[in-house]
Formats: structure tokens, C-alpha cells, sequence
């Protein structure tokens, strides 16, 4: 499956690891939420970068004791409508601080790309060759924002305050 990655089209470093598969060490590897919690102590201390696929009828809040020892939360979009990862990645970023990388898997749409980007993602894994070009184009379709969001981005209102240096705070 294609992935993009700040806007640009690359390989996927991490391997997918099975609920009953081996971790080989220093591979970045990928585990299913059940099975990270079932054995994360000992998954937080192996030698190489650990990632989670997080589905989205899961409390983020299972998952925030550990996320300082996580590199990468891919959060799930099982129908395109379904948008409770949306939740997720805006909790993960603003409540919780996760500054690692944050993955939209599954039915994700090239639709959707700009508000999955203001919800925090950064990663994106789509289904077809094509959509993974238009999304890395999308990543710098837009220039202004006018709402703040997870994304870190700067409100237009708020820049053009700056620049006159009246910043209120």
C-alpha cells in the first residue's frame, strides 16, 4: 500500500508484525493495540523504534502512559465516514503532546487529506497508486489557515497580529 509522508511519497520502514509473529530487533516494527498492551513493558525495551496500529474504538487514554516510548500510532479509518480517529490524533497531539509521527490507515481519501492534516497526521497510507500522488500535492495546496488546529500551523489572524506587533499572547 502506498504511503505518504509529509507530503512526500516513500517506502514503509516498519515491518507489520502478526499477534503471534516475531519482533526481530533493531527493525522498526508495527504491533496491533492488543498485543502492545499485553506486553508492553518488554516491547518499550527492545532494541529498535516501536509503533502501534490504534484502532478508533479504543480510549487514547490506554495508550498515553506509553506514547513517550512510541515513534508512530497509526490510528484506523475502517469506512471513510467513521471519523472517530479524527478524535484520536487531535487528542494524541493536543491533550496527550505526541510528537511522534501519527498514520491514517484504512479507508482513508484523498477527500479527506487536508482535514487529516489539521487533525495532526503526518503519515498517510493510501489504497491506490494515483491517490498517493494527489496527496502528497495536497500537503502544499494550502498556504493560510484561519482556524487554529493540531497541526501547529498558525491562524492568518493571528500571524497578521504578530506582524503588527500587537500579539496579545
Amino acid at each position: 500500500m502506498p504511503l505518504v509522508e509529509n507530503g512526500q511519497i516513500v517506502q514503509d520502514r516498519y515491518l507489520h508484525v502478526e499477534d503471534d509473529g516475531p519482533i526481530p530487533d533493531r527493525v522498526p516494527a508495527i504491533v496491533s493495540a492488543q498485543r502492545f498492551l499485553a506486553n508492553a513493558d518488554a516491547l518499550v525495551r527492545r532494541d529498535g523504534s516501536l509503533a502501534v496500529w490504534w484502532p478508533n474504538d479504543r480510549r487514547i487514554a490506554e495508550l498515553a502512559p506509553w506514547l513517550g516510548h512510541l515513534a508512530l500510532v497509526a490510528l484506523q479509518f475502517p469506512k471513510f465516514r467513521d471519523g472517530r480517529a479524527y478524535s484520536q490524533a487531535r487528542l494524541l497531539r493536543e491533550t496527550y503532546g505526541f510528537g511522534g509521527t501519527l498514520r491514517a490507515t484504512g479507508d482513508v481519501l484523498r477527500d479527506q487529506f487536508h482535514f487529516l492534516i489539521r487533525a495532526g497526521f503526518d503519515s498517510f497510507e493510501v489504497k491506490k497508486p494515483a491517490d498517493a500522488r494527489v496527496f502528497a500535492e495536497a500537503a502544499a495546496r494550502y498556504s493560510v489557515v484561519y482556524q487554529p488546529s493540531a497541526d501547529g500551523r498558525v491562524p492568518a489572524l493571528r500571524r497578521r497580529v504578530q506582524r503588527a506587533g500587537t500579539d496579545p499572547g
